[in-house]
């Protein structure tokens, strides 16, 4: 199967592309609309199409909404270094003053999620507040991966798959199947099995095949693994002890087979600001797909408040 290039992801719609500079590296993103900034970031196996709708949605709602492609994906800098979580949420951080803003409104899906909850603790300065979807507070779902059997099971594909040397790159390039075997474990029935289902699928699997995007999706999770021992994932550790100080939203699928609902809920302990949960029925680990009505009404709401 050959690979295909950047230009699959550069998909037209009422939005613009450009490419930003922050931290060092070109970053690759979609703009919609104007008025306060609302950031928004994919996770793994996505690239920043999984917020088409919510693009559509804030724009016209008066928010400069954007979502961008994370270090390693889609039409963004591929460097071989850099996919620890403070590298990433540095990223985040350096991209919201790069496009001319003294904060937003950070949103994110999976390791999106992780992220939000990073850039909220390293560096709360550029965040007004934070939208948490299919994730939980990077020390509770480490916690969990530990302490609780179901979450452990849950989180097999980090400790297993993800960490073989080339084993994850020859899994997510070979064709499709792999990819859309996540999918299915981690959607809920609201969207699996919808017309519009396996086309998503099949575009985002198109997306990991673009050289090294496999290899640097893996980097993140080979990190959250081998770095618990070592020094910096110690300091990162002891870092996100400090409580989140900005208001956070988190809205999480009770069909989540990826990050359970109980662990994503534990995240509560971790917030000293105004904290609001819902959970969505029927939905799994990408509710910005599968109930994407409800996501952009609760963000458009959350968004608005000062």
């Amino acid at each position: 199967m050959s690979l295909p290039d950047e230009s699959v992801v550069l998909i037209e719609g009422p939005w613009t592309h450009r490419t930003v500079g922050a931290n060092g590296i070109s970053l690759h993103l979609v703009e919609a609309g104007s008025g306060p900034l609302v950031l928004l970031l994919h996770g793994m196996p996505t690239f920043w199409w999984t917020w088409a709708q919510q693009l559509i949605d804030l724009a016209e709602a008066g928010f400069r909404a954007v979502a961008v492609d994370l270090r390693g994906y889609g039409a963004s800098n591929k460097p071989p270094r850099g996919y620890d979580a403070t590298t990433l949420s540095a990223d985040i951080a350096a991209l919201v003053t790069a496009l001319g803003e003294q904060d937003a409104v950070i949103v994110g899906n999976d390791v999106g999620g992780l992220l939000a909850w990073t850039v909220a603790v390293h560096n709360p300065q550029v965040v007004r507040r934070i939208a948490v979807l299919g994730a939980a507070h990077p020390l509770g779902l480490r916690f969990a991966s530990v302490r609780d059997k179901d979450q452990r099971r849950a989180s097999s594909y980090i400790l297993g798959k993800f960490q073989a040397p080339r084993y994850g790159e020859h899994l997510l390039t070979k064709d499709d199947s792999f990819v859309q075997s996540l999918f299915d474990s981690w959607s809920g029935p609201r969207w699996r099995g919808t017309p519009g289902y396996l086309a998503a699928v099949l575009r985002y699997a198109e997306a990991m095949r673009i050289h090294p995007v496999a290899h640097c999706s893996l980097e993140f999770f080979r990190w959250a693994v081998r770095s618990l021992p070592r020094p910096d994932g110690r300091a990162y550790a002891t870092s996100m002890r400090t409580p989140v100080d900005r208001p956070v939203l988190q809205l999480h699928g009770d069909f989540d087979a990826c990050v359970l609902p109980a662990t994503a809920r534990r995240s509560a302990q971790y917030v000293t600001a105004d904290y609001e949960w819902r959970l969505l029925t029927g939905v799994g680990h990408f509710p910005q797909h599968e109930d994407p009505a409800t996501v952009s009404s609760e963000l458009i709401r959350w968004a608005r408040q000062d």
